[in-house]
């Protein structure tokens, strides 16, 4: 397992959830959620975000269908993480599935008694914990950073 601090972003239309962990990547946290609307104003805070956390990596949630294929929103996360990784460089950004990590993120809100209308403004924060979460176990088991490379170009 490498050592270092990692960001996750869960991608939304809306808004875009952010947690981090330790750098013994032991426990994911939430961070901030990011308005995704204006698109230039949310890839600047998001570049603030890892320069304040200087990161060694940033993990994306890359959402498919539950086949495992890729459609629009799929689409849509890749060019957003293009984008950031170029605005982020050297900090490598990895896209890593995220099937499932919303729906998750709003079972486990509720049995904490977080009603919906307050969930709405952390749900995304939540997600990108669990997004985190698995890409660090994944690392644990595997040896290998998780998900795939996102390739800047100049």
């Amino acid at each position: 397992m490498r050592r270092g601090r990692r960001l996750a972003i869960d991608v939304g239309d809306a808004r875009i959830g952010v947690a981090s962990c330790d750098p013994d990547g032991v426990l994911a946290t939430p961070v901030e959620t990011v308005p995704g609307r204006d698109v230039p104003a949310a890839h600047r805070r998001l570049r603030l975000i890892v320069a304040e956390y200087e990161p060694l990596e940033i993990v994306v949630g890359l959402p498919r269908s539950l086949s495992g294929r890729e459609g629009p929103a799929a689409a849509k996360v890749r060019a957003f993480a293009r984008t950031l990784a170029q605005g982020v460089a050297p900090v490598p950004v990895r896209l890593v599935d995220e099937r499932m990590t919303t729906v998750t993120a709003g079972q486990r809100l509720r049995s904490s008694g977080v009603n919906s209308k307050k969930g709405r403004s952390v749900i995304d924060q939540a997600a990108a914990v669990i997004i985190l979460q698995n890409a660090l176990e994944s690392e644990r088991v595997s040896g290998n950073p998780p998900g795939e490379s996102v390739e800047v170009v100049i």
